[in-house]
């Protein structure tokens, strides 16, 4: 199993629209490219950096690299540019890409 993970760091003013868009539009959007089997979203409370701040990370579950690599090819680079027009300014992200070894 593969976890593609994403941190978004977002200003705190639009904690909530964020999170709406995330869980109503993004994430089913996500899912729907057939790529991912499960996600899981988590928000950092220590250490808290930056009052005017949160962070979040978004693990999405993939069988194989190659789903991954078919994302990435297929699918990315549109999900993350409507990401990027909707939030512009107002986030930063970074991601990475884990092996689950054990459960």
């Amino acid at each position: 199993m593969i976890i593609y993970s994403v941190s978004i760091t977002i200003e705190k003013s639009i904690e909530a629209e964020w999170l709406d868009w995330m869980k109503e539009i993004h994430i089913p959007e996500v899912i729907d490219t057939g790529y991912f089997i499960d996600w899981e979203i988590h928000k950092l409370i220590i250490p808290e950096d930056n009052k005017n701040e949160v962070t979040f990370r978004i693990d999405y579950t993939l069988k194989s690299i190659k789903h991954y690599e078919g994302y990435i090819k297929a699918s990315a680079s549109k999900l993350q540019k409507e990401h990027s027009v909707k939030f512009e300014g107002k986030f930063k992200a970074s991601r990475a890409v884990y092996s689950i070894l054990m459960k």
